[in-house]
């Protein structure tokens, strides 16, 4: 198994490490709910010991309806994260579309991530691995909801192709059943594991239902918030070695993928649970 280490923070992600926790909003809103998220957040991973990363999107691309809420764009939400960053002192984790994306986002985001859709798009792939190699980062991909969890090496073949050292991290998050649904085989996680780099679960978005919210008669993402924690549970007694989660103080009130989002008072209690089952299974 892999361990990776983020050189710059002085934590690492993998074998024998401490469950590492990717968590904050599904996507940027206004830059005090992101600082009172993040400052939430942080507080809990330090009382428990944990690795904490803020994660927030500044552009939600795939979206189901041209009328969803997207984000900020690049500047403005790229100038949010930076602030998050600098007043509270964490790691941000944070996605790309787009080629031209990726310098700049390498430039602010210490966790560049590529959304599972795009997971197979070679020049993003290969222009992420570049950038995210010269800033010292971790690249976070998305294994796609239509790909074997060992189909996941091709992905780190392209990567390293073009930028050798680079340290990767995969993530799960469910695989296509039916239509508008996703479910999640614990198996994959120990399948990516044996690609030799670490794995987290995203439990937020492997509870989605796509395009299945009935108030929007599929106009939007529906979820199954409940479940979020039996997933995150689930893959972590797996053997996930991070987990991705988002949060908002009312969830139902939250601009984008409420439906997977949980409330921000249930972090606390869900976030030790997931220490003790990670330290029940690494004993």
């Amino acid at each position: 198994m892999a361990v990776t280490h983020l050189k710059r923070w002085n934590f690492s992600i993998g074998t024998g490490q401490p469950l590492v926790v990717i968590a904050g909003l599904n996507v940027l809103e206004n830059l005090e709910l992101a600082l009172s998220v993040g400052r939430h957040l942080q507080a809990i991973a330090a009382d428990l010991g944990l690795p904490y990363v803020f994660k927030a999107s500044f552009d939600k691309a795939n979206r189901s309806s041209i009328k969803s809420y997207r984000g900020p764009g690049l500047k403005d939400g790229l100038a949010m994260l930076a602030e998050v960053k600098r007043r509270l002192n964490v790691p941000i984790a944070t996605d790309i579309h787009e080629i031209e994306q990726a310098e700049p986002v390498a430039a602010i985001a210490d966790l560049m991530q590529i959304p599972a859709f795009l997971c197979r798009q070679t020049d993003l792939v290969v222009a992420a691995a570049r950038a995210t190699s010269a800033a010292g980062g971790w690249l976070h991909v998305k294994k796609a909801q239509f790909l074997a969890p060992w189909d996941c090496k091709n992905i780190i073949t392209k990567a390293r192709e073009v930028a050798p050292d680079l340290d990767i991290v995969l993530c799960e998050r469910g695989s296509s059943f039916g239509y508008n649904n996703l479910v999640v085989d614990m198996l994959a996680i120990g399948e990516m594991q044996r690609l030799g780099v670490p794995v987290t679960i995203d439990a937020t978005h492997a509870v989605q239902l796509p395009g299945a919210d009935p108030r929007t008669s599929g106009g939007s993402t529906g979820g199954r918030r409940e479940g979020v924690p039996i997933i995150a549970k689930a893959a972590v007694a797996a053997g996930a070695d991070g987990v991705f989660l988002e949060f908002h103080p009312d969830p139902d009130k939250a601009l984008c993928d409420g439906p997977s989002c949980l409330p921000l008072d249930a972090a606390a209690r869900l976030l030790s649970t997931l220490k003790a089952v990670h330290q029940a299974v690494r004993a």
